[in-house]
């Protein structure tokens, strides 16, 4: 992939589709059809299904250090407030749960496919390593005391991570905000200094957020028509895209 903005265009889309469909019942017609483009685009670009969804991930992941980055000056205890809020979000985040189910979904193939374990070993390895960067930090500026920071860091990692899980399976509207609230009370007040108090609406805009990631859904889908169209004008895209054309539906059924 070489044009920066056809791969965002191609991502937005992407996230879309696996919001609308999740990732089982996901084709390559699915995100084609958010381009306005044929499906042989995608198969220029990418070999598979398999191959589009795990560049998925690693464009979360670069997503994520973007805004880990930006983010690096806000207060630590902003930062811990922001990572509790947006994943253990509200009843009401609808993208955010039908995100979460899809990549839960994606997550269940790992035992039986290695890209996709790798994948989520390596965006596992992220969260924590960014957890632990908040904690310490906090430990540094005083705002927490004292603690044993990647045990903690591990603790809410595996919470957040069962959390999503349960509520996703037993579709239980209540659950996320009741262990947002016990983790709160049990782990996070323990680990804040005296005077120190967790914000209670914190920014939803930080470095967690995947629909702030992909952006404006309006602006990437003015920005997929473009970028498309201006990847496919050259002859040599042309030819590449008509020839993948016979073959993009053997490679559709092949990697559903």
């Amino acid at each position: 992939m070489t044009d920066p903005d056809v791969r965002e265009a191609i991502m937005t889309a992407t996230y879309e589709a696996l919001c609308t469909h999740g990732y089982t019942d996901l084709t390559a017609q699915d995100i084609a059809d958010r381009t306005d483009k044929s499906k042989s685009l995608l198969f220029y670009h990418y070999d598979s299904k398999e191959d589009l969804v795990a560049d998925f991930i690693d464009y979360l992941l670069e997503r994520h250090d973007e805004h880990v980055e930006a983010a690096a000056g806000e207060p630590p205890v902003e930062r811990l407030a922001t990572f509790l809020d947006l994943f253990l979000y509200g009843p009401d985040d609808t993208d955010q749960t039908s995100f979460h189910t899809a990549m839960l979904e994606l997550r269940a193939q790992a035992p039986y496919n290695d890209t996709y374990r790798e994948q989520f070993q390596k965006s596992d390895r992220r969260l924590q390593a960014t957890l632990e960067t908040i904690l310490e930090d906090g430990i540094e500026s005083g705002a927490f005391v004292d603690h044993d920071f990647e045990a903690v860091a591990t603790l809410l990692v595996t919470l957040v991570n069962g959390a999503r899980i349960r509520e996703i399976t037993f579709e239980d509207d209540d659950y996320l905000e009741t262990l947002k609230a016990t983790a709160v009370d049990r782990v996070i007040d323990d680990i804040l200094a005296d005077g120190v108090e967790l914000p209670t609406d914190p920014r939803t805009d930080g470095p967690f957020e995947p629909n702030e990631k992909l952006g404006s859904r309006a602006d990437s889908r003015a920005e997929t028509t473009n970028g498309l169209d201006d990847e496919h004008d050259s002859s040599s895209h042309d030819d590449e895209s008509a020839s993948s054309d016979d073959s993009a539906d053997d490679h559709d059924e092949g990697t559903q």
